[in-house]
């Protein structure tokens, strides 16, 4: 369904881009805006649906349990381990190291906007941003906790019960993992990272430069945006990686021994061969500040990025000015550090039991 569902949106979107009245690549205003409109949209104020509706006090608990490390089987792992906030969310490294120094075989993409995509994980087998952190409870490379219960006991031990209990007055026990789950998911709903892209998008045509319409317009008439599309640039289909050639022979890659030989994307999840290869496509929001790239880490640079994605996903060999313009409209995708991430918080500690 999904990769029928890919293919079908990719007619979709280069007909209505390539073919717009008076669509140019170069075309600094005119139809620009409007072609724009028809692909993306500007990022709303947070990531609450009717199904997660943000309080202050979940959104403050799940700030602190973020950058909780007393709940790791290590005493050292926290999400905010992979997701720090001098590199807008992500952690720098190409591939991240987990409980008791394991090296995860992917990179860590940023948290900033990750609650808009429809699934989480490069293979999407996260449904939400609050599934994920329920599960990286027991996640060998993450917290590493035996069960729920052993999460759950290290949680109560911690000072917390009063702040789960404000957040959750209507339930007898607070303090449990599904709970832990929805206070770091409200959390996570707020780190929205708004862009001068979005500003251009609400009707501001100065908010970003002449290069970057013109990338604008290329990553539309190229055919980027057959993938990269939405809010977040991204973050709602599954799409084949290396769709003209394998992606190694560009990027590359090497094989990990956690995966047993080469990424397969969501087919280590399925176990399907029919899903082998295919990754969520990731979002685009603050790209050019979160290096490496790819699932891996593979790539150091955004313009070799940008390179490698026109040839393997549309067979495309861009010349340099278009890969310099198409970088220029990333970077209008750069916002600033969500004001409730840009500080670690002082955890509590009265009343610890270790």
């Amino acid at each position: 369904m999904n990769r029928i569902l890919t293919s079908s949106l990719l007619g979709v979107v280069l007909a209505a881009v390539s073919f717009a009245p008076g669509a140019r690549a170069d075309d600094p205003d005119g139809s620009l805006l409007e072609r724009a409109r028809i692909l993306f949209a500007p990022l709303p104020a947070d990531a609450s649906t009717p199904e997660h509706v943000l309080t202050p006090a979940r959104v403050e608990l799940g700030r602190l349990l973020f950058f909780e490390t007393r709940v790791s089987s290590d005493g050292k792992q926290s999400c905010a381990n992979c997701h720090q906030p001098m590199y807008y969310g992500t952690d720098a490294l190409p591939t991240s190291v987990g409980n008791h120094g394991k090296v995860l075989p992917r990179n860590a993409p940023t948290v900033f906007n990750t609650a808009f995509q429809f699934a989480q994980h490069y293979g999407g087998n996260r449904a939400s941003v609050e599934e994920q952190a329920v599960k990286a409870l027991t996640s060998a490379l993450a917290y590493g906790n035996a069960d729920y219960a052993a999460a759950e006991a290290r949680l109560r031990a911690l000072p917390y019960r009063d702040l789960f209990a404000r957040a959750f007055p209507d339930d007898a026990e607070p303090v449990t993992a599904q709970n832990w789950g929805i206070a770091i998911g409200a959390f996570e709903r707020t780190l929205v990272s708004r862009a001068p892209f979005d500003r251009f998008l609400e009707g501001d045509s100065s908010a970003i430069g002449v290069e970057a319409k013109r990338g604008l317009g290329k990553f539309m008439s190229v055919g980027c945006a057959g993938c990269h599309s939405g809010p977040v640039v991204g973050g709602r289909m599954f799409q084949k990686f290396g769709l003209t050639a394998d992606y190694w022979t560009l990027t590359g890659s090497t094989e990990k021994a956690l995966l047993g030989g080469r990424d397969k994307g969501r087919f280590h999840d399925t176990k399907d061969e029919a899903d082998a290869f295919f990754f969520k496509v990731q979002q685009l929001r603050n790209v050019a500040r979160t290096p490496p790239y790819f699932h891996d880490g593979s790539v150091a640079t955004l313009p070799e990025a940008v390179r490698i994605m026109a040839k393997l996903q549309l067979g495309r060999d861009l010349e340099s000015a278009d890969v310099d313009d198409i970088v220029a409209f990333l970077e209008s995708l750069s916002g600033e550090v969500p004001g409730g991430f840009a500080a670690v918080p002082t955890l509590p500690v009265a009343g610890y039991r270790d």
